[in-house]
This record gives C-alpha cells, sequence and structure tokens, in this order.
C-alpha cells in the first residue's frame, strides 16, 4: 500500500513509518523545513514540505495513497476533518491517534481507582472534551464510505525508529533529574498510568490496518506503573535521590498539559479490544528499559 503519514518527522509517526517500511509498504510523508524532508527522504519515505495549514497538499497527498495515518496530533480537528473530506467515499483506511488522557484524572499526583477499556464511559477533565469530540467524529465517518480506525497510546515509552528518538513524558523527568541532581515525582507520585512500549504500539498500527473493521476504537497498554516508582528507577538509575515536587511547580516548568494533565494525573486503560484482535505486546517493560539507559 502508498500510505500517507501526518506526522512522519515525530516519535510515533517516525516510528510508524518505519516498520510500515519493513513490511513492504511505500511511505509518502510532509515535513515543515526543506532540511527535514531531506532526512525523510534519505529514510526511504517520499516528503512534501508542507504544514498542517496547506491543507490543498494534504488533500492531494490523501487522495494519491491508499491508507492515511494521522500521528502528528490529537487535537488538530481542522487538520483531520480536510483529510476527511479528501477521503470521504473512497473506503480507504483512515487511522488516527488520540491519547489517553482523554479519560485522566486530574488528582495532583494521588491515586484514582477507574481503569477504562474500549467500552467503559468516560467522564474527561476539561481539557480534552474537544479531543474526545474529534475522536468521535472520525469513528463516524465510518459512515460516510471511510474506512476509520482511532488509536488510542498511554505514556509511551522506548526509543523511536523514526527521525526522533524521544517520547513525551520520560524524557522531561529525566532531563529535571540531570539538570538538578534530584528525579521528582509530583506530589505523592502515586498517580498511575499505563504504558506501552513504542515497537509494541506500531505493531498494533499495522495489525489495525491490516485487520480491524471500520468505525473501531483502540486502546493501546502493556502495563502500568505509579511516577513514584517511575522515578525512584530513574534515580536509581542515574545514581540520584529522589524527591516530591508540588504541582504549581510542575506546571511552572512543564505547562498545564504536561505538568499536571500528563504527570500528575491518572490514566488507567485495558487494550481489551486490540487484544480480541490478536495484538501480542512482548517488548520490555518500562522499568527495564529505564535500567538499559545509557
Amino acid at each position: 500500500m502508498k500510505v500517507f503519514v501526518l506526522g512522519a518527522t515525530g516519535y510515533i509517526g517516525g516510528s510508524v513509518a518505519v516498520r510500515l517500511m519493513a513490511a513492504g509498504h511505500q511511505v509518502v510523508g510532509t515535513a515543515r523545513t526543506q532540511e527535514k524532508a531531506r532526512e525523510l527522504e534519505a529514510r526511504g519515505i517520499t516528503a512534501t514540505v508542507a504544514s498542517f495549514d496547506d491543507e490543498a497538499v494534504l488533500t492531494r497527498l490523501a487522495k494519491e495513497a491508499d491508507a492515511v495515518i494521522n500521528a502528528a496530533s490529537a487535537d488538530a480537528r481542522r487538520t483531520v476533518e480536510v483529510l476527511l473530506a479528501a477521503l470521504k467515499g473512497s473506503g480507504k483506511h483512515f487511522l488516527h491517534t488520540s491519547g489517553s488522557s482523554i479519560v485522566a484524572t486530574d488528582t495532583g499526583g494521588t491515586l484514582t481507582t477507574p481503569v477504562h477499556d474500549e467500552d467503559s464511559p468516560i467522564d474527561p477533565v476539561p481539557e480534552k472534551v474537544a479531543r474526545i469530540a474529534l475522536d468521535r467524529l472520525v469513528l463516524d465517518a465510518a459512515k460516510e464510505g471511510i474506512h476509520t480506525h482511532v488509536i488510542c497510546p498511554c505514556l509511551i515509552y522506548g526509543q523511536g525508529l523514526g527521525l526522533n528518538p524521544d517520547s513525551v513524558q520520560l524524557p522531561p523527568l529525566i532531563q529535571y533529574a540531570r539538570e538538578t541532581g534530584t528525579a521528582r515525582y509530583i506530589g505523592k507520585g502515586e498517580n498511575v498510568w499505563s504504558n506501552v512500549h513504542i515497537e509494541d504500539l506500531v505493531d498494533l498500527y499495522l495489525l489495525v490496518l491490516e485487520r480491524a473493521p471500520a468505525g473501531t476504537f483502540f486502546f493501546a497498554e502493556n502495563g502500568e506503573a505509579n511516577f513514584r516508582d517511575v522515578v525512584t528507577a530513574i534515580g536509581k538509575r542515574f545514581n540520584l535521590p529522589t524527591g516530591s515536587m508540588p504541582v504549581s511547580e510542575a506546571e511552572a516548568r512543564w505547562g498545564v498539559e504536561l505538568g499536571r494533565l500528563a504527570l500528575a494525573s491518572n490514566s488507567r486503560i485495558r487494550a481489551k479490544r486490540a487484544r480480541a484482535l490478536g495484538w501480542k505486546p512482548h517488548r520490555p517493560s518500562v522499568f527495564d528499559v529505564i535500567a538499559g539507559m545509557k
């Protein structure tokens, strides 16, 4: 297949692109600069210099492809609308990447017990209402002749396969520990996130592309851990003490999205539907990966 990957320069999209090519697919992508486009081309990805605002380019690339994967932004509604309009009535696949902060509980580092699977009702924090609406837009587009899917990963860890090797949540905690000499979690650090290895995640993208019925939503996880244990593992790996920071300090350093909603919340999911599809995650745990970091 010829697959248009939006976000091919990113952590998820770049990793998906590498796995697609390994499976024999042709990958096309966009880059914001000519330099990044050349880097994609060097890796075998046909690249076009374009931004999310270049709607004519996005439309053309979507129409020329056999499938489209949006791994660039979970919240860029206009971009998704453009891609869906280009694919309407085509029967082509469209995979959209969401994120499990749609089920996050804003607790400032304390534990909450609810665990969600794909059939659980969601009561989102206000900041994630629009993301859930976008997920629904994608799934509803299956009624308009598009083979749509939403993949919703949690905390992703492991080295990316593409141009960007770094995930979102762990690298800032590691960088903070190295800069300050202390590894820190937020509040009590009891808050739990499910997690998934990047290579297991990209396996799911290929499986969904090959097997999933239209209009389906998939969580992606392979275990969970609280942030105190994760940060303690970071401290142990780099021989640093471990401690706590208040939510206010985390927000001041990383902003609300990362400092509060990603690092101080709970996001507990189970990938029931993905496993029923045949997904079998088997990569090393987040603690094994942290222990092996250089």
